[in-house]
């Protein structure tokens, strides 16, 4: 397994898709705040009423924007991540190679889905500590044990979109298709956005980690949000069994 992951991991190093993505989502959630933050500086009626909370200037205000931000983006760039990391298998014929070596096709499956979690922590460290840095630049002051909360949430609210779209790999083994993988994380962030609006709240694991972070629904408890991990490992096993389950077709 160690040997699987340490591979992974080089792939995941030496391939521009984790890095790009990466910094289009933190770039991406820097500049949209900077234009919101300015946006509401000119005191517009109607704009001030769509940014609602995100217009305050202060840190509640930042942190309201870039939890409304991340919650949809971040499920956008992990689930491209995950599909790339799956997908370029059989895209590329390199799934072919896998079957010859002395290691089992689930232990890859898993080791992939490893070196993607270890990604998702790293870039939400990331995009917190760059949110953090917008704060002191805008002049907010220090941030004080609730906006601290706040960045942990984020940070949270990062790694649990990563878990939410292990989906995606296991239709990427399915189908044997990139595009497909792709077509999954859209679907995944359309039944998110349904779900909200549906009234559904913290007892659908795709929407419950936006939910709390962006504090719209405070019923989601701590139960509803372990479901979040609990999804997550249902379709990592059902990845890893497809992965053990996988023949070489014509």
């Amino acid at each position: 397994m160690s040997a699987a992951v340490r591979v992974e991991a080089l792939k995941m190093l030496r391939s521009p898709v984790g890095a790009i993505t990466a910094v289009t989502l933190v770039l991406g959630l820097c500049g949209l705040l900077i234009v919101i933050t300015f946006g509401a500086s000119s005191g517009q009626p109607q704009l001030m009423a769509k940014l609602g909370p995100a217009a305050a200037p202060d840190w509640a205000g930042l942190m309201a924007g870039a939890e409304q931000v991340v919650s949809v983006a971040s499920l956008l760039a992990c689930g491209v991540v995950v599909a790339w990391l799956f997908g370029r298998e059989f895209a590329d014929g390199t799934i072919v190679g896998l079957f010859a070596l002395p290691v089992g096709r689930a232990p890859i499956a898993v080791a992939k889905l490893l070196v993607f979690l270890a990604w998702a922590v790293l870039v939400g460290l990331l995009l917190s500590v760059c949110v953090a840095v917008l704060g002191l630049v805008f002049g907010y002051g220090m941030p004080d044990s609730a906006v601290g909360e706040s960045l942990l949430r984020l940070w949270l609210l990062t790694v649990l979109s990563g878990l939410l779209v292990i989906p995606v790999a296991w239709v990427a083994t399915l189908t044997r298709s990139l595009l497909a993988a792709i077509g999954c994380t859209i679907g995944l962030v359309v039944i998110a956005q349904i779900s909200a609006l549906a009234g559904l709240d913290g007892w659908m694991p795709i929407a419950a980690p936006a939910l709390w972070a962006i504090g719209s629904d405070p019923t989601v408890t701590g139960v509803q949000l372990l479901l979040v991990p609990v999804f997550g490992l249902v379709f990592a096993g059902l990845t890893a069994l497809a992965w053990a389950r996988l023949q070489l077709r014509r």
